[in-house]
């Protein structure tokens, strides 16, 4: 494929979907190279397949990288110093030359020339956030460096008490670590230090009020703290809505139940006559409708349909003959 095809990877451990916990892959566009990067942790022979996808052609291409991994024993740096930078990414600070950019003044201020880059993390791995995309903001990056010789004083001062006062204020500090390394926007509120000879040193960033100082003892107070009472939470919270609710139904019953006018109420408050009147077209009124039901006459006019509601046609108009007595409904009272 052309140089300036975009070609995407996908990297993962032979036999597994995912690359190991210790490797990391990242690329930036398919036009920009794209990087394998982290410190090994676990020993032996591992073996990481890459697949390259060309984006124009979709042409693709495996191949397989062999890594061996033994422990060192040639060089030891029990000396660690882990700073972070704002104003750079991950792939920009993984090639040789930027990391000599940043170990040449650092080698000036440790006073070592055995300086070595032990691991460089994105800082999205670390719980960073991803930047507003606006020019010139980075993800920023995580590198740790170690080394046989002691801390220079410009990395232990980070840990001083007033340095910790002005980190907690907000206020930014100044040091000759960070004269020398103007190129680089190091946060020295956030510098991790690691004596192998001893004890980590915590990062000043995360010393505070409750850190003991060295040597320190922790005194468990003596009284054990009188446990809560939720009582009072429970009659709020469960009870007083279950007597809402119960109140609510009583009264909706009362409503409902026993405020309806009875049919003995209401005939208690009618005369005998009215009764017996009413009683008396209701029994008329349904002997009617039996009788009418019984006899054989032909349906009124007033029910006959003037159309089929199937067909849509109209029916003609009864025709009567002419000699055909016309019976009134209503005869004339005299």
């Amino acid at each position: 494929p052309n140089y300036i095809d975009p070609m995407t990877f996908n990297a993962n451990l032979e036999g597994f979907p995912d690359l190991p916990r210790w490797l990391r892959y990242t690329q930036r566009s398919p036009r920009q190279t794209a990087y394998l990067y982290g410190s090994p942790t676990d020993v032996g022979r591992q073996v990481i397949e890459v697949t390259a996808y060309n984006r124009n052609t979709y042409e693709t291409i495996r191949h397989k990288i062999f890594l061996s991994i033994r422990p060192a024993t040639d060089f030891q740096t029990p000396f660690q110093a882990e700073f972070r930078i704002f104003n750079w990414d991950v792939e920009e600070l993984l090639p040789s030359k930027a990391q000599f950019e940043f170990k040449g003044p650092l080698e000036d201020v440790w006073v070592s020339q055995r300086l070595k880059v032990i691991n460089i993390t994105s800082a999205l791995d670390k719980g960073g956030r991803v930047p507003l995309p606006l020019p010139g903001r980075k993800e920023g990056v995580y590198i740790k460096v170690g080394s046989d010789a002691p801390f220079p004083a410009c990395l232990l001062d980070t840990l001083s008490p007033q340095i910790q006062q002005f980190c907690q204020e907000g206020q930014r500090t100044f040091f000759l670590c960070n004269v020398l390394l103007k190129q680089f926007h190091i946060d020295w509120c956030n510098v991790s230090l690691t004596d192998g000879f001893k004890t980590p040193i915590p990062s000043s960033s995360y010393r505070g009020l409750g850190i003991l100082d060295d040597g320190g003892e922790f005194n468990p107070p003596l009284e054990t703290l009188e446990l809560k009472s939720y009582l009072s939470d429970y009659l709020l919270t469960i009870l007083l809505p279950s007597l809402l609710a119960l109140l609510l139904f009583v009264m909706l019953f009362y409503i409902m139940c026993c405020r309806r006018e009875g049919v003995d109420k209401r005939d208690s408050a009618t005369s005998d006559i009215q009764l017996v009147h009413q009683q008396t077209i209701f029994s008329n009124t349904e002997e009617l409708r039996q009788m009418a039901s019984t006899r054989d006459v032909p349906r009124p006019l007033s029910t006959l349909p003037m159309f089929n509601a199937r067909t849509g046609q109209r029916a003609p108009p009864l025709q009567l003959p002419e000699d055909s007595a016309h019976v009134p409904l209503i005869l004339s009272q005299h």
